[in-house]
């Protein structure tokens, strides 16, 4: 049995805190994250738990994916194409209203997709809206979107990822200075959960929104929903253990004693986040393509998957998995260390000296996968030097516009639609093609990034918690139908 930790019970301290009065504590969700959420601004991050909490909790999209990732109505109440496919008109509904009262319009979407498609504001899925001419307005419940060119999808994926925005509260922001505005302090949604307070690094606390739609899902059926930031996974484990966690991810190794708890229970489910060792290819040695083949060579994916995910993943050879529309089956890159180290060696020759590089990961502790990742391309001439950091700088150094990096190990988000190949050209320095089968067929041939494995979810949850579903679309769709036992 886990024995409370002194980290634990500053986690229960914390958890009375966020729930007010412990009589409450059954209607309130408490959902452990590994780091803040970066940012609540939609426009602003990349971070996946954070864009659930954008698009399920305080804000709301114009459409969303059901459980068969199929586009569904939910702001717009319906779209329709012009018969050129150039012209896409949404028609709103009219009963959603911001928190503090104001009704939600056809002017919010439309600040919401130009300030996107403003290179200023730094949108990270900037690529995917360039083919947009403009974006207008006719009343308050219609929105029309011009395109330069037909898009190939029926509904471009954005319409069910970008969270919709208050512009009256944000239209006098220059889109440039985003990232400084109040509303990301204190910000005002339109969704099932209303924001009530934010402790950095520490806790983000959300209550029910009475007056939700009932055709959009209607009202939560508990009072809070809460974030509690929570990076070391023993004491993670101890506090779902203890009961002062309801859900948490865990690790593979931990699976099997949490499968043995009465009182929980282990969602696995599957994922669009393929892992990868990143390579900035505008630096040395990954600006040489023999460098980059050889720590693909160099690397065993059987080994990480095995002794490090304990069988919770799959081989990834390509950035899609299988079975997503427009899937590229990839030649397998096998296991050949003899290989990779004849071209480290050629490499050497070039650079004068043996090819070394800093690995950039997210996390304080022991690091096992990046150790794994040290070991094998050391083996083969690699000098390899880890680097972790906490995961708003990762994020930043990496996916940010200056690419400070020269090799990082990290999850990738993906999307149904496949847009999120496109903007991986920006940081690994190559350029990827906008369609998603020359995407994937131009990073079997020049590696820009070497895949490691598809990911699964693993969270365990408290059995009070009731009509949970999990699946490709993450952890938080149908948080707002969640119901809970005192």
């Amino acid at each position: 049995m886990l024995r409370v930790t002194v980290p634990v019970l500053a986690l229960a301290t914390l958890v009375t805190c966020a729930c007010g009065d412990a009589a409450r504590r059954g209607e309130t969700v408490l959902f452990a994250s590994g780091a803040d959420l970066q940012s609540i601004n939609p426009l602003l991050t990349i971070h996946p738990l954070a864009r659930q909490v954008q698009r399920y909790v305080l804000l709301t999209t114009l459409a969303r994916y059901d459980s068969t990732l199929t586009p569904q109505p939910y702001l717009a109440r319906r779209w329709r194409w012009s018969s050129d496919r150039r012209v896409l008109t949404f028609v709103l509904r009219t009963d959603v209203r911001w928190h503090d009262g104001v009704a939600t319009t056809a002017r919010d979407v439309v600040w919401t997709l130009d300030a996107a498609r403003d290179p200023a504001t730094g949108y990270p899925r900037l690529n995917e809206l360039q083919s947009i001419a403009s974006v207008t307005a006719p009343n308050d419940s219609t929105v029309e979107v011009r395109f330069a060119a037909p898009p190939a999808a029926e509904l471009p994926f954005v319409y069910t990822d970008l969270a919709i925005l208050p512009a009256h509260l944000l239209d006098s922001v220059p889109h440039g200075r985003l990232r400084e505005a109040a509303w990301n302090v204190h910000p005002v949604g339109n969704g099932p959960f209303r924001f009530v307070t934010h402790e950095p690094n520490r806790r983000w606390v959300f209550a029910r929104s009475p007056d939700f739609p009932s055709d959009m899902g209607g009202a939560p059926h508990y009072d809070r929903f809460i974030v509690v930031v929570v990076d070391e996974p023993m004491v993670k484990l101890s506090a779902l253990v203890s009961g002062e966690l309801d859900f948490a991810g865990i690790s593979p190794q931990h699976v099997a004693f949490v499968r043995g708890r009465r009182d929980l229970t282990v969602r696995e489910y599957p994922l669009i986040f393929p892992y990868g060792l990143v390579f900035n290819t505008r630096r040395p040695p990954f600006s040489d393509p023999r460098a980059r083949l050889a720590a693909a060579l160099a690397i065993d994916r059987q080994e990480i998957v095995d002794g490090y995910l304990f069988g919770l993943a799959a081989i990834a050879d390509g950035p899609v998995p299988p079975g997503l529309p427009q899937y590229v089956a990839p030649r397998r890159i096998p296991l050949a260390p003899d290989s990779a180290r004849r071209l480290v060696s050629a490499v050497t020759a070039s650079l004068g000296a043996a090819p070394a590089f800093e690995l950039l990961a997210v996390g304080s502790v022991e690091g096992a996968l990046e150790q794994m990742l040290q070991a094998r391309l050391s083996a083969v001439g690699f000098t390899v030097t880890i680097r972790q950091l906490e995961n708003a700088t990762c994020l930043s150094r990496v996916f940010g516009p200056r690419h400070d990096f020269t090799a990082a190990v990290t999850g990738i988000a993906g999307d149904p639609g496949l847009g999120f190949l496109q903007p991986l050209g920006d940081v690994t320095g190559i350029p990827v093609p906008a369609d998603p089968v020359l995407a994937q067929r131009g990073f079997a041939e020049q590696l820009p990034i070497v895949w490691l494995y598809h990911a699964r979810g693993v969270q365990a949850m408290n059995d009070r918690v009731h009509d949970v579903r999990m699946d490709m679309r993450g952890e938080l769709p149908t948080v707002a139908a969640w119901r809970v036992s005192p």
